[in-house]
């Protein structure tokens, strides 16, 4: 099951277990390609950053929407963007608006975004949805509909649940595919788009009409149970393929930075 706080795997001879989370980080981290200059974002995404540099992309380079740029990972996990360990170190200690200005220059290659849904062409929302007792408000854009809008490709981490990948968001915070097809050219974004939406279940990627569909499934998931838990009639890849399970490396750089599981567990 992909709810299950551990899975067994067969890593150079023996087992080794893992969380959905670290599961998560590992398929994050394989997004981020050598000397791209990355939107690091926190939580599972800050750590698929270190797993990366450690890995295959050692060249890389982080942002933090605080203004810190870092060419090497914090030394200590953080919880916040401005936590002393993110600042030690770090390459460049700007402002916003600088560290912001690199995504309208185009010179950021990949953001991770989080969000309270994701539709069927990848549009985000953030700002409200629907709840039993009315509506809910919540925190809104900060930097996601910049990166959103101007980075060359992002990613979305979030749980798989029907409620929270319908096949129209209740409020579009930031754009994905908008409407299909040439959506973007046609309102003025120069580039970028969603890559991929990995979730507890599975990898969706998109299409060239801009659409989601199912790349992945992770291990112990079945093909059924992500189409009933996705709020559109989700396609299946003609090469559909089950997720790579972390390997021994990956799952090394994770628990050395996370040794309490604070993010992954």
């Amino acid at each position: 099951m992909a709810e299950a706080i551990s899975k067994l795997a067969e890593q150079n001879g023996s087992k080794v277990g893992y969380t959905m989370g670290e599961l998560m980080v590992a398929s994050a981290a394989r997004e981020i390609r050598d000397s791209e200059v990355v939107f690091v974002g926190m939580r599972l995404p800050l750590i698929a950053f270190v797993v990366a540099k450690r890995t295959h992309a050692p060249n890389a380079v982080g942002l933090f929407e605080k203004g810190v740029i870092r060419t090497t990972p914090a030394a200590e996990l953080i919880y916040t963007m401005a936590d002393p360990p993110n600042i030690l170190g770090a390459t460049q200690c700007l402002d916003m608006l600088s560290v912001m200005s690199l995504l309208q220059s185009g010179r950021v290659h990949l953001g991770f975004l989080g969000a309270a849904e994701v539709d069927r062409y990848g549009n985000l929302n953030s700002t409200q949805v629907r709840g039993p007792k009315g509506l809910i408000r919540l925190p809104g854009s900060g930097g996601a509909c910049d990166i959103a809008s101007l980075a060359r490709r992002f990613v979305v981490l979030l749980d798989h649940d029907k409620q929270r990948l319908p096949e129209r968001v209740s409020y579009i915070t930031s754009p994905g595919n908008g409407e299909g097809g040439n959506w973007r050219q046609r309102v003025g974004l120069p580039r970028g788009g969603p890559s991929a939406v990995i979730t507890t279940k599975a990898v969706l990627r998109f299409d060239d009409d801009g659409e989601g569909y199912l790349a992945s499934v992770h291990p112990g998931v079945s093909v059924d149970d992500v189409v009933k838990n996705t709020g559109w009639q989700l396609r299946v890849s003609n090469d559909l393929m089950q997720t790579p399970e972390p390997r021994a490396a990956e799952l090394t750089a994770i628990r050395e930075y996370d040794e309490q599981g604070f993010w992954t567990s």
